[in-house]
């Protein structure tokens, strides 16, 4: 099967590798839509790939793609029938530790207390293939009537806007501003409007703003032409500050402006990896009573209620993805996606 790969600098490969067979305990996936993430870019641009950031090291090119999405095509020794069968529709969890610990039995496998083993599409092979090896444990079940499409978006972008947003214990009748409206920042605005809150979004871009209009946001800001970000939110909050924030941007500044915009008592969450924000701690947080969360991605568990509530509410996640591409299309779709000013996309590696 042919599978892309990360070599780093924004290079791209599409190589060749044997179709996976299961082991004890494993599932074989055949990919129906395996979606493009933000992080993604993190392992496309950096000089050398996953290896040069921290996440271990690789034995061989590994095959990209964290937001896997199928039918089970094979199933290993040992697999009871109640957790994988062949036919199965599927996402998949893309972390893999130990299984046993405290964090793993509760679905938090990224967490393990002896490092995570896996990180699928940076460390293990991922979902940019037509077949994927995984544990059979990391499966989550798609509902009938949710798409691939929708099954990849919840596996990371919008299961990481759920994860936060249940972190945040966001109610109807808040009001919640959300910093950067890529892939994750527009699913939160779609979560947040479904759950009644009232969403004020922010985005550099004018193309992405108006698509967090359409999903539902109450106010815009554009803060490469808004003077003072901090004291136009307490404006449209009758002084007081948002209730909550959410920084999908990983931008220093926004990062800042996240904590500062929140009221007393406020709530701040940041879900963008990397670079380093500058807070002063008395006057932006310890004097104001603001709670500042760091979430990272979701648990098995909060994946399964994230899919579930969509399909209760009737949400339609395809409409996340502005762009659907096959796999030898995946060099342009990357050097798009890179720039960062489209929605979100999808490869199927069929």
């Amino acid at each position: 099967m042919k599978g892309i790969v990360f070599p780093g600098s924004k290079k791209l490969e599409i190589l060749n590798f044997p179709d996976p067979t299961p082991g004890s305990g494993e599932v074989i996936l055949e990919i129906k839509a395996s979606g493009m993430c933000g992080s993604d870019l993190k392992f496309y641009r950096a000089e050398g790939g996953a290896s040069s950031l921290g996440l271990g090291d690789l034995d061989g090119p590994i095959i990209a793609g964290h937001e896997p999405c199928g039918i089970v095509a094979a199933v290993g020794d040992g697999v009871p029938a109640n957790v994988a069968k062949e036919g199965m529709r599927v996402m998949q969890h893309h972390y893999r530790g130990c299984g046993s610990c405290e964090h793993c039995s509760t679905g938090w496998e990224q967490l393990c207390v002896d490092g995570v083993k896996e990180v699928f599409g940076a460390t293990g092979h991922g979902a940019h293939a037509k077949y994927m090896k995984c544990p059979a444990r990391t499966l989550v079940p798609l509902p009938d009537d949710l798409s691939f499409k929708a099954g990849a978006a919840i596996s990371c972008g919008t299961g990481t806007a759920w994860g936060a947003l249940q972190r945040l214990e966001l109610t109807g009748d808040q009001t919640i501003v959300i910093f950067g409206q890529g892939p994750v920042g527009l699913s939160a605005t779609l979560l947040a409007s479904q759950m009644g809150a009232r969403v004020i979004a922010l985005d550099t871009g004018e193309e992405r703003l108006q698509r967090a209009r359409e999903f539902g946001a109450d106010v815009l800001i554009n803060p490469a032409t808004t003077e003072n970000v901090v004291q136009a939110i307490r404006d449209l909050t009758h002084g007081r500050g948002a209730h909550a924030s959410l920084d999908c941007s990983s931008a220093p500044a926004a990062r800042s402006q996240a904590v500062q915009c929140v009221r007393t008592w406020g709530r701040a969450c940041f879900v963008g990896e990397g670079d380093i924000v500058t807070l002063n701690v008395s006057n932006d947080l310890l004097r104001r009573q603001v709670t500042l969360i760091g979430s990272w991605t979701f648990s098995k568990v909060g994946q399964a209620k994230c899919a579930e509530y969509v399909s209760d509410k009737g949400i339609s996640l395809d409409a996340i993805f502005t762009h659907e591409w096959k796999l030898d299309q995946a060099k342009e779709a990357y050097e798009l996606f890179d720039l960062q000013h489209t929605g979100k996309g999808v490869i199927d590696p069929s």
